[in-house]
């Protein structure tokens, strides 16, 4: 019978194989990783997942095109508000619905307040799991503030379920424009802690500089996206590329690094926040007057044929494609979510450093599990 070590393949005697999860605090879920070691420097690193799988596509082509948007809150749930946008647009797309100005302002503040939420938690997290304990008491601080706007407007603070095809659910709290104004005069205040405490950490500094590279080249390759992408220097974020709603209008830079490493990747997030501070800026006193809502059926049906839409979700790009053979129910839906294809690259980012290098390499890719098991 042959061992372990000998159906691997890559390994030879002497090398230690580990488990890293399903239960660990740096795999940010139930991930688990089988590493192969030679001493302390990686060899093979062989992710296997589905421990959290939900068959959530199968499930969509059972609901209705109303109820089906929600699932997707539940993958990504740290973008949840963006994950919900992208199907809502989707189904939009097929019907040919023209959403009111005043459901476009509305749905991309709050993706921005989404996108600086979740960059929020990474960057407390991504701290924590180098040995930092007290960054991710600052992060929450900051966060908190958009989850009370997030539940007072829509009545939830992780998954809003506030998207519906036509526009939202329901119109902004009278509350919503100072309520956000005071957070972000809050950011301003608190922003330079983040540099002080972490950003300019020499240690920090050097658990992250020149490891977990990744090239552009292979950036591309592997399918990643978002902001591990960008810090390989790879152009890809889907609101310039392929604007949506309203970001056509809307002046905000492509955040670019071109080291491909760790640092390279959290400068990424870092700077990407104050880019979605400015998106907001510009719309917080412009939010047309008029319907938050078109007018749709009650019962909606999409004509029959294949229909495709993306989104820049926090950690990337997030693809909807529906089948449709003209009935109230989806034939086959899938889910393109960005986690997967990036964590496709872990191996070949973390392979020949040292097994402490993993939890950089693997934090900077901002990975949410339900995001990959679906």
């Amino acid at each position: 019978m042959k061992t372990m070590v000998e159906e691997i393949g890559k390994t030879v005697e002497g090398d230690l194989i580990i488990n890293v999860g399903p239960q660990h605090p740096a795999t940010h879920g139930v991930l688990h990783l089988v590493i192969t070691l030679n001493g302390e420097t990686i060899k093979n690193v062989e992710p296997h997942l589905g421990y959290i799988h939900r068959s959530i596509e199968k499930m969509c082509e059972s609901l209705s095109y109303r109820q089906f948007i929600y699932s997707t809150s539940r993958m990504d749930y740290l973008s949840a508000h963006i994950n919900n946008h992208a199907c809502s647009m989707v189904v939009e797309k097929a019907l040919q619905i023209e959403v009111p100005a005043r459901a476009q302002v509305i749905r991309v503040l709050m993706d921005e307040l989404t996108r600086i939420a979740s960059h929020e938690l990474w960057w407390g997290a991504m701290a924590m799991d180098l040995g930092a304990f007290t960054p991710f008491f600052h992060a929450f601080r900051e966060r908190e503030t958009i989850n009370d706007i997030m539940e007072e407007t829509c009545g939830a603070r992780l998954t809003m379920n506030y998207n519906v095809p036509g526009g939202v659910m329901a119109d902004l709290h009278p509350n919503f424009v100072t309520r956000v104004k005071n957070f972000l005069k809050l950011y301003k205040l608190k922003i330079h802690e983040y540099d002080e405490l972490v950003t300019g950490n020499i240690i920090f500094q050097n658990r992250m500089k020149g490891v977990g590279f990744l090239s552009a080249e292979d950036a591309i390759s592997y399918g990643v996206t978002g902001p591990a992408a960008r810090g390989s220097g790879v152009s890809c974020d889907v609101r310039k590329h392929f604007p949506y709603e309203i970001y056509e209008q809307l002046q905000f830079d492509e955040i670019l690094e071109t080291a491909g490493d760790s640092f390279a990747r959290y400068m990424v997030r870092l700077r990407e926040m104050n880019e979605s501070i400015k998106i907001i800026e510009q719309l917080i006193d412009m939010i047309p007057e008029g319907d938050f809502q078109a007018k749709t059926k009650a019962v909606l049906k999409l004509p029959k044929g294949e229909f495709f839409q993306s989104v820049e979700t926090a950690r990337g790009e997030l693809g909807v494609y529906i089948v449709s053979e003209g009935g109230t129910t989806p034939y086959r839906i899938k889910f393109r979510s960005p986690g997967f294809s990036n964590l496709s690259a872990l191996n070949h980012m973390a392979t020949g450093e040292k097994l402490g290098d993993l939890i950089a390499s693997m934090g900077t890719l901002d990975l949410v599990i339900p995001d990959i098991d679906r």
